[in-house]
């Protein structure tokens, strides 16, 4: 079976190991698409363990858990990812799709990790970021011969 992150590698191979506390993602990106495959089993224990405790607030597991078992998941697209095993912050950019009342919805947010106590965990996000215009620099902050590489030549590729 695929991975429900859409990854295109076997869920086995993907998620799963994270999702069953076997293994720990070692970036950013890998915290995203547990989370997203945690949202779509329903793993609301998984979401509020992979949440730093400074953003959480009062969310439950519970609560977790009924938001994804009422959601039907249609995808996730990574539009940029940033953030590497020794690095202590990273972000990551993405468009989940589901349906709600029978249309589909893009919840499209650039969510902020951050590692404490060597794990990553989700820390907040901004959703609906402001689009990044073609010549910025690009904000998986991606270089080329020491100068940053420019949003279009880079990650709007993608």
């Amino acid at each position: 079976m695929l991975c429900h992150c859409h990854s295109q590698q076997l869920f086995a191979h993907c998620c799963q190991p994270y999702l069953d506390g076997t293994q720990t993602p070692s970036t950013p990106l890998a915290l995203m698409r547990s989370r997203y495959s945690a949202f779509v089993l329903g793993l609301g224990e998984y979401l509020l363990h992979s949440w730093h405790p400074d953003t959480k607030g009062g969310l439950t597991a519970d609560e977790l858990t009924t938001l994804g078992h009422n959601t039907e998941w249609l995808g996730l697209t990574i539009v940029f990812a940033r953030g590497k095993v020794t690095d202590h912050v990273g972000m990551v950019e993405f468009k989940a799709r589901y349906r709600e009342d029978n249309r589909v919805v893009t919840l499209h947010e650039r969510s902020n990790f951050a590692q404490l106590a060597g794990r990553w965990l989700y820390r907040d996000g901004l959703i609906n970021p402001p689009k990044i215009g073609a010549n910025q620099p690009c904000p998986c902050g991606a270089t080329k011969n020491g100068t940053a590489k420019k949003y279009k030549h880079c990650c709007a590729k993608c």
